[in-house]
This record gives C-alpha cells, sequence and structure tokens, in this order.
C-alpha cells in the first residue's frame, strides 16, 4: 500500500445503523421528548436557519425549563444561582442578535466559538469565564443531530469531556461536582433546589441523566481516532477497510513534533522541525487518492488542536480538503473562517 500508514484493523463489520423510529407525541401531554417543546414558535426555525444547523429538542425543552425559572430572562435563569449562562443559539431565542448591529453579516457559526472548539463542537452556554469553561453540542456530521454535549476549557486545553446526550444531563453532571465542592451551606441549599427541579423536568420529559448512555457508547464503536481532543472522529469505512488509515506517528511523538517546531529557536530550524509533518502531508496525499480521508482529517484535527498559528497554514489545507471529501462542507467553511478569526478572547459576535 502507498503511504505512510497503515487501515485501522476492525473487529468486525461497521455497519450503519438504523435510525430511530420516530414517536408520535402523545396526546394530553404538554411535552415529551418524543414530541415538540412548547418552544419559541417562529424563533426555532430562526435558530436552524442562522446556524444552518438542526437542533435536537432537548435545546428547546432546557429553554422551557429556564423560562419556567425566570420567565423575564431565561437565557439568565441559571446565573445566579450556579453560574451558568445560555449562550450562542440561545441568544437568538432571547431575541438578542436583533438588537446587535449588522446581525445580518454575522458569521453564527464563529458566535462563541473559543479557542478550541472544533466545527463539531457548538457552545450553548458558558460558565466560569476565568477557565472560558462551555458546555456544546457535539456533531459528527453538520447534516445530523449531535450525539453527545461536551465540555471544554479553553484557557486550560484542547480536550472535549462527554457530559451526556442531552444538555439536563450535562447541567445535572455540573451540579453534582459543585455540591461536592460547595460547603457554604445558603450555597449548598440554591444547589440542591436547582438540581431538583432539573431532575424532575429531565424525568418528566423522558431525558436521561446518565454522563454515558448507550447510545454515546454504540457512537464510542464508530471512532477510528481519539485525536488530541478527545472527543474522537468518525468517517465512513467500508467492508475493505477504505475511509480510514492510521498516522504514522502516535499521539505523544506527534506532540513532540509540534512542541519542536513552535520552540525552535530560528525560522531555518523550525523549517527543519516541519520536516516530519510535511512528510506526513505527502501521506495524507496517497490515502486522499485511495479514499482513506480520515487520515488528512486526523491529522489536520491534531495540528488544529495544537493550537500554535505556525500550523494554521497547514490546518487551512488539509481539514477543509478533508471536509469536503467527506461532505460535510458546512465544517470546512466554518475551520476556515475561524482559522481567520483565531483568538483567545472571549468569542461573543454580538457583544457591543
Amino acid at each position: 500500500m502507498t503511504g505512510g500508514g497503515k487501515r485501522r484493523p476492525r473487529a468486525g463489520e461497521r455497519e450503519s445503523e438504523p435510525e430511530p423510529e420516530q414517536c408520535e407525541k402523545p396526546r394530553g401531554v404538554k411535552k415529551s421528548r418524543c414530541g415538540r417543546a412548547d418552544g419559541p414558535g417562529p424563533l426555532r426555525t430562526e435558530v436552524e436557519a442562522c446556524y444552518r444547523l438542526r437542533m435536537p429538542e432537548d435545546f428547546f425543552h432546557f429553554w422551557d425549563f429556564c423560562q419556567e425559572l425566570d420567565p423575564a430572562a431565561p437565557a439568565e435563569a441559571l446565573v445566579s444561582s450556579v453560574g451558568l449562562k445560555l449562550v450562542g443559539p440561545y441568544d437568538i431565542l432571547a431575541g438578542k442578535h436583533k438588537k446587535a448591529k449588522k446581525s445580518t453579516e454575522l458569521n453564527f457559526n464563529l458566535h462563541w466559538r473559543f479557542f478550541y472548539d472544533p466545527p463539531e463542537f457548538q457552545t450553548i452556554i458558558v460558565g466560569d469565564s476565568k477557565t472560558q469553561y462551555h458546555m456544546g453540542y457535539f456533531r459528527d456530521m453538520p447534516d445530523e443531530l449531535p450525539v453527545w454535549v461536551g465540555v471544554n476549557e479553553a484557557k486550560k486545553s484542547c480536550v472535549i469531556s462527554q457530559v451526556g446526550d442531552n444538555i439536563f444531563a450535562a447541567v445535572k453532571l455540573y451540579l453534582s461536582k459543585k455540591l461536592k465542592e460547595v460547603t457554604e451551606k445558603k450555597k449548598n441549599s440554591v444547589f440542591k433546589d436547582v438540581d431538583e427541579k432539573l431532575t424532575r423536568t429531565a424525568e418528566e420529559l423522558g431525558y436521561s441523566l446518565e454522563q454515558k448512555t448507550m447510545k454515546m457508547k454504540q457512537r464510542d464503536k464508530k471512532v477510528v481516532t481519539k485525536t488530541f481532543h478527545g472527543a474522537g472522529l468518525v468517517v465512513p469505512v467500508d467492508k475493505n477497510d477504505v475511509g480510514y488509515r492510521e498516522l504514522p506517528e502516535t499521539n505523544a511523538n506527534l506532540k513532540r513534533i509540534c512542541k519542536a517546531i513552535v520552540d525552535a529557536p530560528s525560522d531555518e530550524e523550525r523549517l527543519k522541525a516541519f520536516a516530519p509533518i510535511q512528510e506526513m502531508i505527502t501521506f495524507v496525499q496517497f490515502a486522499n487518492d485511495e479514499c482513506d480521508y480520515g487520515m488528512g482529517y486526523e491529522l489536520g484535527m491534531d495540528l488544529f488542536c495544537f493550537g500554535s498559528h505556525y500550523f494554521h497554514k497547514v490546518v487551512g489545507q488539509l481539514l477543509p480538503l478533508a471536509y469536503t471529501l467527506l461532505k460535510r462542507n458546512l465544517f470546512a467553511e466554518i475551520i476556515e473562517s475561524h482559522l481567520a478569526n483565531r483568538s483567545a478572547e472571549t468569542p461573543d459576535q454580538l457583544a457591543a
């Protein structure tokens, strides 16, 4: 086989999983996971139009929950109690985008997109600004619903941790951790109150509050490589194992190569240190020719996650092409926009 990587061996054939059956909305029930949330009417369509992404039902159900907590300002309903604020697509439900200047020119897929957020990740809730703690939906495909909710602290690392398959589970886990940390009686009481209300609502709606559901475990089986962010990449692999081949370097070795490039004392030394990356790019070209698109996807994502501007040009070559070959064109657009506007600052596009 040409190229420097090898295709990942599989334990068995990867069969596409059947789509879950659509369930009917039960009569006489105000809300149901199978039915639509009471929601914000036409703004539901507007959210999806702005982001060009389908939003899951728990997104709207959680808005309803926050409206019950604070009808006047649902997005702020959890700020004073537990330190969480609804942002991103929730800003559209709150009508915040209508007050912003030149809102029609905004790229909503950069709205609350933090430094390490890959195109697959869409921020919906923010917490501690010092660590840039944020929760978001993680999608494998832009035209599909999220596979789970993840958490990243951009000031600490690129790592995205799985915290449930819906927002209720993610916030429940956050509250559980806070309840263990908080010693102040009054604060503890506030956390418990929110936790009880959230748990009751989630159970009424039929949402799992587990950190790792069966659906998430099934998705894990499709992951071909973890990458630096740890969330894993999913690419289609056919019965002949075509679709992905491994990079010729381990994650640890690749990180060492990246560090040598960033720490190089001169441009000349940096150019020399880039040699292994250039070799891998050649391997990626061979892999693309043989339809193993996952290799370029992995290398591009790892270099993006390393975070240095020295890799932006290479990432800009690898990732948009990989996304296009994988028919994930919206992700290609997002990574191009993000690389052109990548910043460590708080990414609120609607801030005055």
